[in-house]
């Protein structure tokens, strides 16, 4: 049986994306919070003790405080990272504790 409407899965799943921008900011969220451990590697990984975003805001907790500082520094080329990581900008500040 021949389906005259058919629509391939990236339209639909696009279209139900942008009608529901809720749901695509969360997912965009939770790219972000995932991307913290990938975009810095295992290195960063093994000092990060949380990673959770609440209000735009990634909050980031560390038990180096030598790393702290260094990525403190380098707060807004991480959020340009990650918001690129993302798809969209979802990251509008990092708390790094």
């Amino acid at each position: 049986m021949l389906k005259r409407n058919a629509q391939q899965l990236n339209d639909i799943l696009l279209e139900f994306f942008n009608e529901n921008p809720e749901l695509k900011t969360s997912v965009a969220e939770h790219r972000a919070v995932s991307a913290w451990r990938e975009l810095l590697g295992e290195g960063v990984a093994h000092y990060t003790k949380n990673v959770y975003f609440r209000r735009n805001i990634l909050h980031v907790q560390l038990t180096s405080s030598a790393l702290r500082a260094e990525l403190i520094m380098n707060k807004q080329n991480l959020i340009d990272k990650l918001n690129e990581h993302a798809g969209m900008e979802v990251v509008k500040d990092i708390v790094i504790r």
